[in-house]
């Protein structure tokens, strides 16, 4: 039996009936709908095999794939099935994501509700598991890691009151191993472990997975070169897969797992190959090419207003392609802001090749292209940037109406302290202003007048669409209704 094991929550274990965007819906906190339909209609658990999953997170299965190389013997297994693994087991390493509900989207809709998110309490589910508590007592040692790292700097007493020995933050392909070896044999090993710039590997340096991730996710890069003060990304350097690690990793989907889709996983795919903020066209259209030759289906983690605005005919042209056999595809978009002034003290680089004065502009041409291109963003607002006056949430709110007659869904999210400006204070539903509810509602209104035309797209042809349709729908109404009693 394998002497390291590797899991997640509940909420993570899901293929979120093969659409990432349900996803967030773990973000919420228990509502009107039933828990047991509400984990059906946004994260169904993962089909296993001997308490093995099929497929498993992205960021799991890299960790995963970098034990193997050093050797260890390691497997990954569902939460549900820990009891039938854990007896032999002397390391169990944890993968996070948002493990006490601190990032944007869970601390806006928590404050909104009043009660804990999903992805929270499925997170103090497993880590209170006793068979969990039993191994720890005999001898197990326990590490975290992944994207939701960060948050335990906040809860300090957490690891105590759960023996966690160990939290590891950033991209630990180059320290995974000592720490899960020190952990094997006994020897000491850092509470906290942040990696430093010297340890970041290269690309050379990261593995393929070796077993499928879920809904045929794949990374085709890493790092942005943006700069938003936001964000911890930026802090990462940028470096692209060869498009020959690409097509590897689609094969182990392909091969392997259960989908004939694929993710693409950049903090922007439309800079795909690029040295800067300039689409590279031929890399783009090489990636693009591929993916549809050998997938099903497509659809993008993340892309940039001004990568798409600043070149039409290659969005244009990427669109033909996709559109060759799916009807429409959907990505994350940060908006952030409508105010030129809030983006040339945080986010300059984001409107580039055009001036932060015209982030306005930007935006308003770049979700016309991806309406017209029959790409839906799922875009962001920040609430309570530093700094940020009454003029600047005037501008976002103009500019979402500005953008009602673009197909999309606009999602306002607390500002959450990271990147450079994590020392800045966290905005809070007390901080509401008039002004930011008033931007809350509007946006709800925009979603709403979106919903059933996105509803109609995400199950045309599925014969289960009009009982999941109406449900979907029914969240959606409580939903506008929370924010209307937002006082």
């Amino acid at each position: 039996m394998p002497q390291v094991l590797l899991t997640a929550d509940r909420t993570l274990m899901s293929d979120y009936h093969q659409n990432e965007f349900l996803g967030f819906g773990t973000c919420a906190p228990p509502n009107f709908i039933p828990e047991w339909l509400y984990s059906y209609l946004f994260f169904p658990p993962l089909k296993s095999k001997n308490g093995s999953p099929f497929t498993a997170p992205y960021g799991l299965r890299k960790t995963e794939a970098q034990l193997v190389k050093e050797g260890f013997n390691v497997a990954t297994v569902s939460p549900n099935h820990l009891k039938e693994n854990l007896d032999n087991a002397k390391v169990l390493g944890i993968h996070t994501m948002d493990p006490f509900g601190l990032g944007p989207a869970s601390t806006t809709l928590a404050s909104i509700f009043k009660k804990e998110p999903y992805l929270a309490k499925y997170f103090y589910a497993l880590m209170k598991n006793p068979v969990l508590k039993k191994a720890k007592n005999n001898g197990l040692k326990v590490i975290v890691g992944g994207p939701g790292a960060w948050q335990f700097r906040y809860r300090e007493k957490f690891l105590d009151e759960f023996g966690i020995d160990c939290v590891i933050e950033g991209e630990a392909e180059n320290v995974v191993g000592k720490l899960f070896k020190a952990a094997l044999t006994g020897e000491e090993i850092p509470r906290h472990y942040e990696v430093p710039v010297g340890e970041v590997p290269s690309l050379n340096e990261i593995p393929d997975i070796a077993l499928p991730s879920i809904n045929g996710l794949i990374e085709i890069g890493r790092g942005c070169c943006r700069g938003c003060e936001f964000c911890n990304v930026t802090l990462r350097p940028l470096r692209w897969y060869p498009i020959e690690k690409v097509e590897r990793e689609i094969d182990v989907n392909l091969n392997l797992g259960k989908g004939k889709g694929v993710c693409l996983h950049a903090e922007d795919v439309m800079l795909y190959g690029s040295r800067g903020t300039a689409p590279n066209e031929q890399k783009l259209l090489e990636l693009h090419d591929l993916v549809v030759k050998r997938c099903d289906g497509i659809s993008w983690s993340h892309c940039s207003l001004a990568a798409v605005a600043s070149n039409p005919k290659l969005f244009s042209k990427i669109s033909e392609i996709i559109l060759q056999k799916q009807a429409w595809w959907g990505a994350e978009i940060g908006i952030e802001t409508g105010s030129p002034e809030v983006a040339k003290k945080i986010m300059p680089a984001k409107a580039h090749p055009f001036k932060p004065e015209n982030w306005r502009e930007v935006v308003v041409e770049g979700m016309g292209l991806m309406h017209d291109n029959r790409l839906v963003p799922a875009c962001t607002l920040i609430l309570g940037l530093p700094d940020e006056r009454e003029e600047d949430v005037l501008a976002t709110m103009e500019l979402v109406d500005d953008l009602r007659g673009f197909r999309s869904l606009i999602v306002p999210l607390f500002f959450v302290p990271l990147g450079r400006l994590k020392s800045e204070d966290w905005f809070t539903r007390s901080s509401l202003s008039e002004l930011h509810k008033q931007l809350l509602f509007r946006c709800a209104e925009h979603d709403f007048f979106w919903v059933d035309n996105l509803l109609d797209w995400t199950f045309k042809g599925k014969w289960y669409s009009s009982l999941l349709g109406e449900l979907y729908r029914g969240f959606a109404a409580l939903a506008k209704y929370r924010v209307r009693q937002i006082k």
